[in-house]
């Protein structure tokens, strides 16, 4: 990732803001939903929609975690 493309991502979730390069969505979308989960964090709903409808071509994607301790 670039700088530049790391600013334009700031702090927005997937409802807000995807990688440019659609190669990387699966990749992506997998890598949020880990952190995500390992830590705990809440999700609103516009985001879990975004990640859903987002992911529907990323079927094969499998998304593997460990809690924070």
């Amino acid at each position: 990732m670039t700088a530049k493309t790391n600013r334009s991502q700031a702090d927005r979730d997937p409802a807000q803001w995807m990688p440019p390069a659609e190669s990387a969505t699966c990749t992506y979308l997998v890598d949020w939903t880990a952190t995500r989960l390992r830590w705990a964090l809440p999700m609103d709903d516009s985001e879990k929609t975004a990640l859903l409808e987002l992911a529907e071509p990323c079927a094969d994607s499998v998304v593997e975690y460990e809690t924070a301790p």
